[in-house]
Protein backbone atom coordinates (compact mmCIF):
# COMPACT_ATOMS: atom_id res chain seq x y z
CA UNK A 1 0.00 0.00 0.00
CA UNK A 2 1.03 3.52 -0.72
CA UNK A 3 1.62 5.44 2.47
CA UNK A 4 1.20 9.09 1.45
CA UNK A 5 2.07 11.96 3.74
CA UNK A 6 1.83 15.69 3.23
CA UNK A 7 4.95 17.53 2.12
CA UNK A 8 3.29 20.84 1.41
CA UNK A 9 -0.27 20.76 2.69
CA UNK A 10 -2.95 23.32 2.05
CA UNK A 11 -6.62 23.14 2.98
CA UNK A 12 -9.09 23.23 0.13
CA UNK A 13 -10.23 26.83 0.03
CA UNK A 14 -13.90 27.48 0.70
CA UNK A 15 -15.94 27.98 -2.43
CA UNK A 16 -17.55 31.42 -2.35
CA UNK A 17 -18.37 34.32 -4.63
CA UNK A 18 -15.48 36.17 -2.94
CA UNK A 19 -13.04 33.39 -3.97
CA UNK A 20 -14.06 33.72 -7.64
CA UNK A 21 -12.36 37.11 -7.83
CA UNK A 22 -9.09 35.92 -6.24
CA UNK A 23 -6.04 34.85 -8.20
CA UNK A 24 -4.70 31.35 -7.72
CA UNK A 25 -1.22 31.25 -6.16
CA UNK A 26 1.59 28.81 -5.45
CA UNK A 27 -0.12 28.10 -2.13
CA UNK A 28 -2.97 26.43 -4.05
CA UNK A 29 -0.61 23.66 -5.21
CA UNK A 30 -0.35 20.70 -2.83
CA UNK A 31 2.32 18.02 -3.05
CA UNK A 32 1.78 14.57 -1.55
CA UNK A 33 4.71 12.19 -1.52
CA UNK A 34 5.22 8.73 -0.08
CA UNK A 35 7.26 5.56 -0.39
CA UNK A 36 5.83 2.67 -2.41
CA UNK A 37 7.20 -0.76 -3.47
CA UNK A 38 10.93 -0.68 -4.25
CA UNK A 39 12.44 -1.50 -7.63
CA UNK A 40 13.47 -5.17 -8.13
CA UNK A 41 17.07 -4.20 -7.29
CA UNK A 42 15.91 -2.82 -3.92
CA UNK A 43 16.16 0.91 -4.68
CA UNK A 44 13.32 2.71 -2.87
CA UNK A 45 10.52 4.12 -5.04
CA UNK A 46 8.44 7.17 -4.20
CA UNK A 47 5.08 8.23 -5.60
CA UNK A 48 4.36 11.95 -5.96
CA UNK A 49 0.96 13.57 -6.54
CA UNK A 50 0.71 17.29 -7.26
CA UNK A 51 -2.77 18.84 -6.99
CA UNK A 52 -4.19 22.21 -8.04
CA UNK A 53 -6.60 23.02 -5.20
CA UNK A 54 -7.74 26.35 -6.73
CA UNK A 55 -11.17 25.30 -7.98
CA UNK A 56 -12.69 28.64 -9.05
CA UNK A 57 -9.63 30.56 -10.19
CA UNK A 58 -7.68 30.43 -13.44
CA UNK A 59 -5.52 27.42 -14.37
CA UNK A 60 -2.01 27.45 -12.92
CA UNK A 61 0.93 26.95 -15.29
CA UNK A 62 4.72 27.05 -15.22
CA UNK A 63 4.71 25.27 -11.85
CA UNK A 64 8.27 25.31 -10.50
CA UNK A 65 9.22 23.02 -7.62
CA UNK A 66 12.28 23.26 -5.39
CA UNK A 67 13.78 19.77 -5.73
CA UNK A 68 17.52 19.89 -4.93
CA UNK A 69 19.61 17.74 -7.29
CA UNK A 70 16.58 15.60 -8.22
CA UNK A 71 17.54 12.38 -10.01
CA UNK A 72 15.89 9.01 -10.42
CA UNK A 73 17.10 5.48 -11.13
CA UNK A 74 13.67 4.93 -12.73
CA UNK A 75 12.83 7.03 -15.80
CA UNK A 76 10.39 9.86 -15.08
CA UNK A 77 8.54 11.19 -18.13
CA UNK A 78 10.23 14.60 -18.62
CA UNK A 79 6.91 16.05 -19.85
CA UNK A 80 5.49 15.35 -16.37
CA UNK A 81 8.48 16.34 -14.21
CA UNK A 82 12.07 17.29 -14.90
CA UNK A 83 14.95 19.12 -13.24
CA UNK A 84 16.02 22.15 -15.27
CA UNK A 85 18.62 23.44 -12.79
CA UNK A 86 19.69 22.88 -9.21
CA UNK A 87 16.60 23.14 -6.97
CA UNK A 88 14.37 23.97 -9.98
CA UNK A 89 12.06 21.31 -11.40
CA UNK A 90 9.30 21.94 -13.95
CA UNK A 91 5.91 20.21 -13.66
CA UNK A 92 3.71 19.24 -16.63
CA UNK A 93 6.13 20.72 -19.19
CA UNK A 94 5.01 24.16 -17.99
CA UNK A 95 1.46 23.55 -19.24
CA UNK A 96 -1.60 24.61 -17.19
CA UNK A 97 -2.96 22.45 -14.40
CA UNK A 98 -6.69 23.21 -14.06
CA UNK A 99 -8.48 23.45 -10.73
CA UNK A 100 -9.01 20.01 -9.23
CA UNK A 101 -6.52 18.34 -11.59
CA UNK A 102 -3.44 16.45 -10.48
CA UNK A 103 -0.22 15.05 -11.90
CA UNK A 104 1.23 11.78 -10.58
CA UNK A 105 4.69 10.33 -11.15
CA UNK A 106 7.12 7.94 -9.47
CA UNK A 107 10.87 8.15 -8.97
CA UNK A 108 13.47 5.85 -7.47
CA UNK A 109 16.38 6.94 -5.32
CA UNK A 110 18.02 5.95 -2.06
CA UNK A 111 16.22 8.84 -0.34
CA UNK A 112 13.11 10.98 -0.67
CA UNK A 113 13.64 14.42 -2.17
CA UNK A 114 12.00 17.27 -0.26
CA UNK A 115 9.75 19.16 -2.70
CA UNK A 116 8.01 22.53 -2.39
CA UNK A 117 6.44 24.88 -4.95
CA UNK A 118 8.38 28.12 -5.31
CA UNK A 119 6.87 29.73 -8.42
CA UNK A 120 3.76 29.56 -10.65
CA UNK A 121 1.97 31.56 -13.34
CA UNK A 122 -1.77 31.97 -13.76
CA UNK A 123 -3.37 31.76 -17.20
CA UNK A 124 -6.43 34.07 -17.16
Amino acid sequence: TLNLHMRHANSLRLLSSERATEQCTKFDITILQGETSPMPNGIPTFSVQVFNMCILGCPISNIRIACGWFASAKLVNPKLFRRVAYNDCLLNNGQPLKGGQSITFQYSNSFEYPMAVFSVSTAC
